[in-house]
């Protein structure tokens, strides 16, 4: 089971994106050692633009990771790396997909998708995610899959693929194209959607089960 999850946004100063990218692959040894950090996700946004998305079974999994080495370590070299101290969001978890045995190989591509939902329509929104977690299931290129909910208001969804095939398959599949029906009546607007590259990886086993 994961409830929380934390989303990390990096401006990279110019000329530094090999050192980021040192930097978060050499985080993921550390990452491995916290117990409670169930999945943890080095990704590249865009040039200049890099993150870590990561979830937790609770709050005190959450707390533990962002006192331990490699929110530490981010911190420490901020100044050094980035145009402005990282960006930290909670999320809440509202339902997931994670592999049974934590080893589902490699992932290289994700998607992450942000929307607002509609004034009044919010419990809607909640029940469209929660009831997409059974249709991603029968994915078997979704690697991972975790339905937010943000604290800025706004709700998303995280996925991961092991190559552009996989996420191409989920992108012309059942949640997508039932969240593009129901986007003039459930959300505030179409939703943002990121194409990111994964460097690197933890997926620890789990429950499937919201």
């Amino acid at each position: 089971m994961v409830r929380r999850g934390l989303l990390v946004r990096l401006d990279v100063q110019a000329g530094s994106d090999a050192e980021v990218e040192e930097f978060l692959r050499s985080a993921l040894p550390m990452v491995r050692n916290e117990v409670a950090t169930t999945a943890w996700f080095a990704v590249r946004f865009g040039r200049s633009e890099y993150g870590i998305i990561d979830f937790f079974p609770d709050e005190s999994g959450l707390d533990a990771h962002l006192a331990g080495p490699v929110a530490q370590a981010l911190m420490q070299r901020s100044d050094a790396l980035f145009n402005a101290r990282p960006q930290i969001q909670k999320v809440d978890v509202l339902a997931h997909k994670l592999p049974q045995n934590g080893a589902a190989g490699e992932v290289t591509k994700g998607l992450m998708l942000t929307f607002k939902a509609k004034s009044g329509n919010e419990e809607e929104v909640e029940k469209f995610l929660r009831d997409a977690q059974p249709l991603v299931e029968d994915e078997a290129k979704t690697i991972a899959w975790f339905a937010l909910r943000l604290e800025d208001g706004h709700y998303g969804i995280f996925d991961v693929f092991p190559d552009n095939g996989g996420r191409f398959a989920h992108l012309t599949g059942h949640v997508p194209r039932e969240l593009t029906k129901h986007a003039l009546t459930l959300l505030g607007s179409m939703p943002d959607m990121e194409m990111l590259n994964v460097l690197e990886a933890k997926m620890g086993p789990i429950s499937t089960t919201a």
